[in-house]
């Protein structure tokens, strides 16, 4: 196994991967707070890689001068306000590499559209604004919304996370102002118990350091930011957990019998181990148990599959299974009524103990009860408090009561059955986004 050691930045962060976790395109987010040049940095990406046609960048010339934000705020209210509001995604590649970019809105009031985009990203660029911050003070604080996407990108385990100190151009002192916002990164992460990739110096606006290394600028001599996502690893399946399959369509008639064997088809995506002929299987909520007839891959040729990919699974017997349906392992998951969250409370309206609100774990929707707050967090000072409600934007320690059974799993061993939606049950506004412990 050949493996690359990466010292990214002076901080002494280090970057391990493997030659495999480079074969599959990478998923990142921008983040960071409002004006930090998130929308700009991708544009960069795109037009120093020649990923952007000549008409497409074109059309986003103001003035003669080239607005690179706009090749992904797209929205007529983004191009009119200069912020991002909804999660724009681009594709693009290098010679070694394929990616997926998310850029995420830095606005409070769009917190949860960052949170969407976060959920399944691989890494995230989180970018900081050497102008708005007093970079000459080695004591400097961190905007507020800086330190709320960092702490919610960890939340949400994305496993990659860099900053990247935008803007350095524009100070009298670049190498100053990267020390010492560095040191204040370096800091917050420590205390934050995150784990951070690298800490990188780019202009977005100019392109130094984006695409190409500018070695020595800012006292760093670590590679380019586009460099270091190409060596970041994707996002490994839950191969190692026991299977759990959320059941997304049933398919009553199959176009072709002879595969299905004449019996219905339950299709979707494997979230945790894998699936193959031969294998028990028992249903959620009923609780029946069968044993596995057939397993489909994604063009109906028979064969096992892990998770992170699409079967169709066929049962050696009828049983009474509909969408929003778990099949999993027997005798390993214990189904629970009773869950301790970490809650991202995205709604307008503050989150009270006592409060009903639907769950969507996978495709299944159950009711759920707030029952009591436990804590909030200060994002300033990383501090617990009690809390009597969560407002709109914070991130607290809640205990859920669920009207149906669950299978979940502590988030850090799982994304998906370690992850609930809350949604508003009268308005059907995504109200949270609730990790399991």
């Amino acid at each position: 196994m050949n493996t690359i050691d990466l010292i990214a930045s002076g901080e002494g962060f280090v970057m391990d991967a493997t030659r495999n976790d480079l074969r599959s395109a990478l998923k990142f987010i921008t983040c960071g707070s409002v004006d930090d040049g998130k929308s700009t940095l991708i544009g960069r990406l795109l037009v120093d890689s020649r990923a952007v046609l000549q008409d497409h960048l074109a059309g986003v010339q103001r003035a003669g001068v080239t607005d690179l934000a706009l090749l992904t705020d797209g929205l007529s209210a983004e191009r009119e306000q200069g912020i991002t509001i909804d999660v724009a995604y681009r594709y693009f590649a290098t010679e070694s590499r394929k990616f997926i970019i998310g850029d995420a809105p830095g606005h409070e009031q769009y917190t949860r559209n960052m949170v969407t985009a976060a959920s399944s990203a691989d890494a995230a660029v989180v970018l900081v604004d050497a102008t708005k911050l007093d970079w000459k003070n080695p004591s400097l604080e961190l905007l507020v919304q800086t330190r709320r996407h960092c702490l919610l990108v960890n939340l949400l385990r994305v496993p990659s996370i860099v900053f990247a100190v935008n803007k350095l151009d524009a100070v009298a002192n670049p190498t100053l102002a990267f020390n010492n916002i560095s040191a204040a990164l370096a800091a917050f992460a420590q205390a934050a118990k995150i784990p951070v990739r690298a800490i990188v110096p780019i202009s977005a606006l100019i392109g130094d350091n984006v695409v190409d290394a500018r070695p020595g600028w800012c006292g760093y001599d670590g590679p380019s930011l586009l460099q270091l996502l190409e060596l970041l690893p994707a996002t490994a399946a839950e191969t190692l957990e026991a299977f759990a399959f959320p059941v997304q369509w049933v398919e009553k008639f199959s176009a072709s019998a002879n595969t299905s064997q004449g019996r219905r088809v339950f299709w979707g995506r494997v979230a945790t181990g894998g699936i193959q002929t031969g294998q028990s299987v028992t249903v959620l909520p009923s609780g029946q148990t069968a044993v596995v007839a057939q397993v489909l891959d994604h063009t109906r040729q028979p064969t096992s599959v892990l998770a992170g990919h699409s079967a169709g699974i066929v049962l050696d017997r009828e049983v009474d299974v509909s969408r929003g349906d778990w099949l999993l392992t027997p005798n390993t998951f214990e189904p629970s009524r009773e869950l301790s969250v970490t809650l991202a409370w995205m709604d307008d309206e503050p989150l009270l103990a006592g409060r009903v609100y639907w769950a969507l774990q996978g495709h299944r929707w159950v009711k759920v009860r707030v029952k009591r707050i436990v804590h909030k967090l200060d994002v300033n000072t990383l501090a617990e408090e009690d809390a009597s409600e969560l407002p709109p934007n914070a991130i607290g320690h809640v205990e859920l009561s669920l009207q149906e059974p669950l299978v979940t799993l502590p988030y850090t061993r799982s994304r998906i059955l370690g992850s609930l939606v809350l949604v508003d049950t009268a308005s059907h506004k995504t109200s949270a986004a609730a990790l399991v412990f």
